[in-house]
């Protein structure tokens, strides 16, 4: 066969979480929750600001666990607002100790119409925009967005929102096998992945992000655009892995994952509704403003939790925690952090 799986350090890689600095050629962490190992990585990295920060998050997260589905916001945008302090400081970025978004516009409905007449607005400098901009460098110019568009583009709650919202278009579809190969005889380097079979490959060809395109070398495959190139099939150098980082950089903005015992990878199909942002910033944006009403309208709050979008807030509360930080776990370290399988010993 001309086209194999690459190595690095002798570990034939997967497609990694780590969208700035993945450690490729690691094992994978296996634990319920990123909290103890990231813990553990701050201190041997002598990275002591950013562990308390790291701390922090994590007493406020458990503080929350505990407060009915209405209040748990105000806590929970803290938690993660400190998980996000911990990952800029443990990257040496500086930002300015305040917030950096703020209210938008108000609604005062309680159907569906609200979250889209509820909006957040990301400032100039402070916590979120030193992740969205000094972090990840995201291209989006847009600064205000509503509730309604940060939700559509989450992939954890998105089947909860078309399912929500009748007849919204579907964002994200679920993806196999995905990896980087090399052919054999050019020595490129390139990305490829398989279309869940529930999936209308018909329909998401068609749609594909400008990423990627149809792969013809196999059945509902596609494969990256661009390609960076390798000597050999033997360990690569430092400069062939920056080329694979960048390469792989790219591609993140386009797949995504929710968190289990393996990942599961969804591709970001092309939509006039896409945001050019990471999910760790979408998904603060949205805490915030769901904070915000928590605290200073909770009775509006307890309204909408009643209304026809209280699924929609429910997944959205109870699943961002878990998701959110193993994001920022796995920026922070570099590492994938698996949910163990429980297996019957052989």
């Amino acid at each position: 066969m001309s086209i194999r799986r690459i190595k690095i350090t002798g570990k034939e890689i997967s497609f990694h979480k780590s969208i700035i600095q993945p450690e490729f050629g690691k094992r994978n962490v296996l634990t319920n929750s990123p909290w103890a190992f990231v813990e553990l990585w701050l201190k041997r990295n002598g990275k002591g600001e950013a562990l308390d920060y790291w701390e922090q998050a994590r007493h406020f997260h458990l503080a929350s666990i505990d407060l009915p589905i209405q209040s748990a916001p105000l806590l929970l945008y803290y938690a993660f607002m400190n998980a996000v302090q911990a990952l800029l400081a443990s990257k040496d970025i500086s930002f300015e100790g305040y917030h950096g978004v703020k209210r938008g516009n108000e609604s005062s409905e309680t159907g569906t119409e609200w979250l889209k007449q509820e909006s957040v607005k990301i400032l100039g400098s402070g916590v979120l925009p030193s992740l969205a901009e000094a972090y990840f460098q995201e291209s989006e110019t847009e600064k205000t967005h509503s509730l309604d568009d940060l939700f559509y583009n989450m992939p954890f709650i998105h089947r909860t929102y078309c399912l929500t919202f009748e007849g919204a278009s579907e964002l994200f579809f679920p993806v196999k096998d995905c990896e980087y190969v090399q052919d054999g005889h050019s020595n490129q380097i390139y990305f490829r992945a398989v279309a869940a079979k529930d999936v209308a490959w018909s329909q998401l060809k068609s749609i594909l992000p400008a990423s990627l395109i149809e792969d013809h070398s196999q059945t509902r495959s596609m494969r990256s655009r661009e390609v960076v190139s390798w000597t050999s099939p033997s360990p690569p150098n430092s400069r062939e892995v920056s080329d694979l980082n960048k390469l792989h950089r790219k591609l993140r903005l386009d797949l995504h994952y929710i968190n289990g015992s393996v990942p599961l990878w969804y591709v970001r199909s092309r939509s006039s509704r896409l945001l050019s942002r990471s999910q760790l910033t979408i998904v603060l944006a949205a805490m915030h403003r769901l904070s915000e009403i928590c605290r200073y309208r909770p009775s509006r709050l307890v309204a909408v939790m009643n209304g026809p979008t209280n699924w929609l807030l429910h997944e959205f509360i109870v699943m961002s925690p878990a998701q959110f930080f193993d994001e920022v776990g796995t920026e922070i370290t570099g590492h994938q952090f698996l949910i163990p399988n429980v297996r019957t010993p052989a």
